[in-house]
């Protein structure tokens, strides 16, 4: 069977999908084109993405529009404070004969259908729960009833707001690396979408806007063949690869790179993170954003406008800066793409 090329009619007709898919998800959710694009991205770098920002400022109604026009079983739950991994799994109860019944979970209700599985303020869950989340991002699989179940077509989104900490568990290291991004959103800058998502009711019925998205708009069954033809037809010249690895080294050792940042001892600043796998993600996802935009090559401009999102979360500071990463891991990456040259 031939490959799929990125110049290939198929894999034209699937970018002039991903442009349709986009349009749908913008007409939900206005003034975070830039956060539907990186979403973009993720579905076909075949990634799981956790979506962080302040309460009410339509996370959750950018996820579920995002869910709509990919199509396929879909499942969702709530993060809560007494959730237990077997929620997600299963769930008992008293039938009205009086007798206990045992019911597949969320995972496994549409078993190895289950596309989409969006999890919902994802840090008011304990890390118990993370724990299994993270078999399940990693390996697309679980164990249950005696039996392994394969999701090869699963993505899962998840959202946190960053206001809320009582009741809340951070998400360990492990976890946070298996999200292909973590995309920071914010409300519109602009007065134009400002004025529309207060003033137009239109955007105050959540779900009445969410079902006037067109449904299916990608084939979710057919995207990881067509991601692997992206990742195999996008080349990478010797100049980028050269500068991808001086990225890494530098946001991995800023000190030696000659990076310095006020008020910040360099050489004891990062922890640790920014691990292969992560330039592998870093890679992936750039590659997308190549095909995006038409081409069958990687530039510098592709590596940098998925960087944050993809890299950040993977750095980990020492404690004693931990507590202002907000500030300082934005200011790392730009000092790196300042540092290192660009091909």
């Amino acid at each position: 069977m031939n490959e799929t090329r990125p110049g290939d009619a198929m894999l034209t007709d699937w970018r002039q999908a991903a442009v349709r898919f986009e349009r749908a998800v913008s007409g939900a959710v206005v003034g975070q084109d830039r956060a539907i694009r990186l979403l973009t991205i993720a579905i076909f770098a075949r990634g799981h993405v956790l979506l962080e920002g302040d309460v009410g400022v339509g996370k959750t109604t950018l996820l579920r529009a995002v869910a709509r026009a990919l199509g396929g079983a879909y499942e969702r739950v709530e993060g809560t404070v007494d959730m237990m991994p077997t929620d997600l799994v299963y769930h008992t109860y008293l039938a009205e004969d009086g007798r206990p019944r045992v019911e597949p979970g969320p995972v496994l209700r549409r078993a190895e259908d289950l596309s989409i599985f969006f999890f919902n303020e994802i840090n008011r869950a304990r890390p118990q729960v993370h724990s299994l989340l993270l078999r399940l991002m990693a390996e697309r699989s679980l164990t249950a009833f005696n039996r392994e179940y394969r999701f090869p077509n699963l993505q899962v989104f998840a959202d946190r707001n960053r206001v809320e900490r009582e009741e809340t568990f951070e998400l360990p290291a492990a976890a946070r690396d298996r999200f292909l991004m973590e995309i920071g959103l914010e409300a519109p800058r602009d007065a134009e979408s400002r004025r529309a998502l207060v003033f137009d009711p239109r955007f105050h019925d959540t779900d009445a806007l969410i079902d006037g998205i067109a449904a299916d708009v990608l084939d979710h069954a057919a995207i990881p063949g067509i991601a692997r033809a992206i990742q195999h037809g996008v080349q990478a010249s010797p100049a980028i690869e050269t500068y991808v690895v001086g990225l890494w080294e530098a946001l991995v050792r800023p000190g030696g790179a000659g990076i310095r940042l006020s008020g910040i001892d360099m050489d004891a600043l990062v922890q640790g993170g920014a691990s292969p796998r992560g330039v592998a993600f870093l890679v992936r996802a750039a590659k997308v954003r190549a095909w995006l935009e038409n081409r069958t090559f990687l530039v510098p401009e592709d590596i940098r406008a998925v960087f944050p999102d993809v890299m950040a979360h993977r750095v980990f500071l020492e404690p004693v800066y931990e507590m202002r990463r907000a500030t300082i891991v934005p200011d790392l990456c730009r000092a790196v793409f300042d540092t290192v040259p660009a091909p």
